[in-house]
């Protein structure tokens, strides 16, 4: 599904333009962006949670050359299922 669908889905499913829906799902993950940078957990009940995940810093391989290599410590994204989402998906 890309974000044409969705805003499609939206659309239909509130009876508003496709316009709307769009700046609503804009909106949406300007939001969920905005809290995850200051690392601020978004939680949708029934649907999931969008948090952040810090890895340290580790060492890695260059898969071409051999070479070991620093990899730095980062902040990545990260989404768990809520209860809901998780039986709608099992049926």
């Amino acid at each position: 599904m890309t974000k044409g669908d969705i805003v499609d889905a939206i659309a239909e499913a509130a009876g508003i333009t496709k316009v709307a829906a769009e700046k609503a799902l804009n909106a949406f993950t300007t939001a969920v962006t905005k809290s995850l940078k200051k690392l601020e957990a978004v939680s949708l009940v029934g649907f999931g949670t969008f948090s952040v995940s810090k890895r340290k810093a580790r060492k890695g391989r260059n898969p071409q050359t051999g070479k070991e290599i620093n990899i730095p410590a980062t902040k990545v994204p990260k989404f768990k299922a809520g209860k809901g989402l998780k039986d709608a998906v099992k049926k």
